[in-house]
């Protein structure tokens, strides 16, 4: 199959043509996640498993990956699984992802980092990627706004996006980004993707969302 070509979602435009596609086998969905969201990132990522919980995470208690490269830490559901570099371009630092009802759709939480970008701009530029990641998944879907708000991570400036994606072939799903901008060098993402049937897929995405810490 031919891989489809990469989003560019701001800050880093502009956007190149999306190309149409298939329903994905829960295979090549996992590998359309790696290649969704392409940000410009620093060489040399560290990623390690840690037990640390936050006192004010929806997760508290569950492990945590430790993304020292995205300057992130977040919680790990019961039952997902980490990614330990395997199949992941340069645009993503580290992922989780869990299976669906039989093995069909299931959900993906990526994280990375990104060039600054004024907290002015944090929505204009979490809605824009949002979009994008939309289409990329769903080439012949239409995306509903769910959210969108200002909101805070570890104190820094952040905004969360979700959508609800449906296309013609009955497919829906559903893309949830938030971008911190962490300093004046570098931002940081966490991109939440939901292809499941399962309600409790979605509100755990948006449960590890929730825990992100900046570090």
């Amino acid at each position: 199959m031919t891989t489809p070509l990469s989003v560019s979602p701001p800050p880093l435009p502009p956007m190149p043509p999306l190309q149409s596609g298939r329903p994905r086998t829960r295979s090549a969905w996992i590998v359309g996640a790696v290649g969704a969201l392409v940000l410009v990132l620093l060489a040399g990522a560290a990623v390690w498993w840690s037990t640390r919980d936050e006192d004010s995470s929806p997760l508290a208690g569950r492990p945590r990956v430790t993304d020292s490269a995205a300057g992130l830490s977040y919680a790990v559901p019961e039952g997902w699984k980490r990614n330990d570099g395997k199949g992941l371009i340069q645009a993503f630092t580290s992922s989780i992802t869990t299976k669906g009802p039989d093995g069909q759709g299931g959900a993906a939480v990526l994280a990375g980092r990104g060039r600054p970008v004024d907290e002015s701009a944090l929505q204009r530029n979490t809605e824009a990627a949002a979009r994008s990641n939309a289409e990329f998944f769903y080439p012949d879907g239409k995306s509903t706004l769910e959210e969108s708000r200002a909101t805070t991570v570890s104190g820094r400036p952040a905004y969360t996006v979700a959508l609800s994606v449906h296309d013609e072939s009955g497919r829906s799903g559903r893309i949830r980004l938030t971008i911190v901008a962490q300093s004046g060098d570098q931002s940081a993402f966490l991109l939440g993707v939901t292809e499941s049937p399962e309600p409790t897929d979605s509100r755990e995405v948006d449960a590890v969302l929730a825990s992100a810490a900046v570090r």
